[in-house]
């Protein structure tokens, strides 16, 4: 099965540093790895793999909702908890969009 959220994250930064680079030169920017990433990961390797982990949690609790509804041997805080962690984990990752546009904008602002 393809990846669609993490091939959407790649065009994305791809686009994003193509967008930051116009014009600039060199713009002396660096691939840093995040804390507790694996070694040369970069921001945008980061962020496919937050996105990836939101959908699984999506799919999972899904998942354990269509069981619930089929009969399966599933109990309602089970369905309960795995819906509450998936609205958590997309809650923080719309913050995470939320404060990298404003960094960008700030940045861009900084430029002009």
């Amino acid at each position: 099965m393809s990846d669609p959220i993490g091939a959407a994250a790649s065009r994305f930064t791809q686009g994003l540093s193509s967008t930051i680079g116009q014009g600039l030169g060199d713009s002396g920017a660096r691939q840093v790895p995040l804390l507790g990433g694996s070694e040369g990961s970069s921001f945008g390797d980061s962020l496919k793999r937050a996105l990836n982990e939101v959908g699984a949690q999506q799919d999972k609790a899904a998942d354990t909702l269509g069981a619930f509804i089929r009969g399966d041997n599933v109990e309602i805080h089970q369905v309960m908890a795995a819906t509450e962690e998936a609205q958590i984990s997309l809650q923080m990752l719309i913050e995470v969009r939320n404060k990298f546009t404003e960094a960008y904008r700030t940045l861009a602002n900084m430029q002009g």
